[in-house]
């Protein structure tokens, strides 16, 4: 006896079956059953991804891409007009917010067809073109246009000029997605670009807000742009402003995102208070929006506070870290919200204490901590990136406020995520937590942190090797001597040598940093950097010798002078890796450094030059006649009156140690 088929069963087969008849109507050389079938595919996949993916395996976007190419093959009756409206519309509809849909629509070959609709004589037709060109530029899949061939210029410009707004609107997405260069930028500009987009400020709202977005995105990061924008027309600033008081508000969000632009770009425009003022309860008010501004205003927020006290001290002043606390305590918060949320959070800790000291009175901490756990990665990097702001604080590091293991613990577990943006994040906040306090050190050491940061400091990406490394150089810092030797014990002397001639110059600057604080403090731990025969101490020769920017020279000099505290063997070391070049007939680094424009190099090579000159020492007086001989005392003498007071008082200092020599010798 056969068994019946479930009620779903039946349901999943009734489905496939009206799918596949749907496309085989699709493909009917009857007009209008084409058309119905394309009208229904629409509307079945119209919000709904689900569908648009099962659509999408099942063959449907080449087949919509070939009825719209065979209606525009034929003559121009309202029968081929309504298939070309109804093909692109579903094109259009498979490409919203669905990047398997538009790159699914791109591999049909359907988007030179879609443009081509924009020079068809009905408006309808255009205006079905140029949606689903609109719905396809909101995906990063989208082709790019090269503004600096003429022809894709002049089409740009033909998109701006129509007096359909949709097609206007088009125009601003593909600036929008294309222009990314200073020199793209320039030639927009220089074509007009930026004056038509300024009139379109004074069309309807869609207009405003496609022109709103162009124009942040012509300006962004060109001072020439900005001032163009700011000095064509005395109203262009003015509507932008007005457009910050809109009632929708989207338009109001992206006035303000203009505005920030403009002045992140050329800070000498909007220096008023007052609009300062309103960009901060702006922004605030903007937050409290259910949809995509609420989660897009947190960013921009951000980007208005990015580095600037003066406008974090108004954002503390108009109770921002209590809004942002109030949203962040919300159930349910998407993910892109939570994240931009943590972002806003961030920029306002990053440089007031003040700040600093109101979000761990509100104990923000915890939810912060809560967020280190996250499934969005994006979210596990915004949350480490807040900590590593509020970390700042030297006086809640005193404090303990983030020694606890319900800190520390998520972090360590984070430096293994899959995501590398969320490793280099949580290496960040590592760096701060784990820096001078032996408390914080010792419960990292417990969570296996330091076997992490090693393991890091040995990877191929030279941004995790460089952040492991930057850990590494905190959890030294101030350490004591059983501390220095465990985490030495761990990364190895042939390890530290080689990143200190790691490819990278900044991993090379990271790596010596990190020995300087190794051989800092007791004398005892200059050993670290004579063994295994001294290749630490001669992977630092060579790359002083060679050094290709002044912090590898300053970080390099004040390691040698540290060594040059030592005892005898120490400083004759330092004297051998200082002299080499010399004895091998070449000039000497360390009379470059003396000579270099870098306040901060000679004074590290002035303090090395101090230390080797200790009256005290035994071979202080041999040591000044081999420093004199290279002719490194004739350029400090030079240097009695160094523009740098700090430079001028180590070069005194220098020069009266060796003239006491100098006496007590003769």
């Amino acid at each position: 006896m056969p068994t019946p088929a479930s009620p779903s069963a039946s349901a999943s087969s009734s489905h496939r079956r009206g799918s596949s008849d749907l496309m085989v109507r699709i493909g009917s050389a009857d007009s209008e059953i084409k058309l119905r079938a394309l009208r229904e595919l629409k509307n079945q996949i119209i919000g709904n991804r689900t569908k648009k993916l099962f659509f999408v395996k099942l063959g449907a976007v080449p087949a919509v891409s070939c009825a719209l190419a065979e209606a525009q093959a034929q003559a121009q009756a309202q029968a081929q007009a309504d298939l070309l409206v109804q093909s692109a519309a579903a094109l259009g509809s498979f490409a919203c917010g669905f990047d398997a849909g538009v790159r699914a629509v791109l591999d049909s070959g359907a988007f030179a067809n879609l443009v081509a609709l924009l020079s068809f004589p009905d408006d309808k037709v255009v205006d079905a073109g140029a949606r689903s060109l609109r719905m396809i530029y909101q995906s990063k899949l989208a082709p790019k246009y090269d503004f600096l061939q003429e022809e894709n210029m002049e089409f740009l410009l033909s998109l701006l000029n129509s007096e359909n707004e949709t097609v206007t609107g088009l125009g601003a997405s593909i600036i929008i997605h294309s222009c990314e260069t200073v020199v793209e930028q320039k030639a927009l500009c220089h074509a007009g670009v930026l004056k038509k987009l300024t009139s379109l400020l004074e069309g309807s709202p869609s207009q405003k807000d496609a022109s709103l977005e162009s124009l942040a995105t012509i300006i962004k990061k060109n001072p020439e742009a900005a001032s163009k924008f700011v000095s064509e027309s005395r109203r262009a600033l003015r509507s932008v402003i007005d457009l910050s008081k809109d009632r929708n508000p989207r338009t109001r969000l992206l006035a303000c995102m203009c505005l920030i632009v403009i002045r992140n770009t050329s800070p000498c425009y909007l220096q008023d208070i007052g609009i300062k003022t309103k960009l901060v309860c702006l922004l605030l008010e903007l937050l409290d929006d259910p949809g995509q501004v609420g989660e897009e205003a947190s960013f921009a927020f951000s980007s208005l506070l990015a580095q600037k006290e003066d406008l974090q001290k108004l954002a503390f002043e108009a109770n921002a870290i209590e809004k942002l606390h109030n949203h962040l305590q919300k159930q349910l918060l998407q993910p892109r919200r939570y994240q931009g949320i943590l972002l806003a959070l961030a920029e306002l800790c990053s440089k007031l204490e003040s700040c600093r000291s109101r979000f761990l009175s509100l104990e923000v901490l915890n939810l912060v901590t809560d967020a280190l756990t996250h499934e969005v990665s994006d979210v596990r990097t915004a949350a480490c990136i807040c900590l590593r702001s509020v970390s700042r604080s030297i006086k809640s590091l005193s404090a303990g406020r983030f020694m606890k293991e319900m800190i520390v613990i998520p972090l360590v577990r984070l430096l293994h995520d899959p995501s590398t943006s969320v490793q280099v994040a949580a290496l960040g906040a590592v760096s701060n937590i784990v820096v001078d306090f032996t408390t914080a050190k010792s419960t990292f050491l417990q969570c296996g942190g330091l076997k992490l940061l090693v393991q890091l400091s040995k990877s191929m990406d030279p941004i995790l090797r460089l952040n492991a490394l930057w850990g590494l150089r905190n959890l030294m810092f101030l350490a004591d001597n059983t501390c220095k030797e465990g985490i030495f014990l761990e990364l190895t002397a042939p390890s530290l040598s080689s990143l200190i001639c790691d490819p990278e110059p900044f991993v090379q600057e990271q790596a010596l940093a990190l020995v300087r604080n190794l051989v800092d403090g007791c004398l005892d731990s200059i050993k670290y950097v004579f063994a295994e025969d001294g290749i630490i101490l001669d992977a630092i020769g060579r790359q002083l010798q060679g050094a290709s920017k002044a912090e590898i020279g300053i970080q390099g000099m004040y390691v040698l002078s540290n060594i040059a505290r030592g005892d005898e063997f120490h400083k004759e070391a330092v004297m051998h890796q200082l002299l080499l070049q010399v004895n091998n007939g070449t000039q000497a680094f360390i009379l470059k450094f003396l000579q270099s424009n870098d306040s901060q190099l000679r004074t590290a090579t002035i303090w090395t030059i101090i230390n080797l000159t200790i009256p005290s020492s035994p071979g202080a007086s041999s040591r000044v006649v081999k420093l004199r001989n290279a002719g490194i005392v004739s350029q400090i003498k030079t240097m009695v009156n160094d523009p740098c007071v700090d430079v001028k008082l180590r070069v005194r200092t220098a020069l009266g140690a060796i003239m006491t020599i100098g006496d007590s010798s003769t």
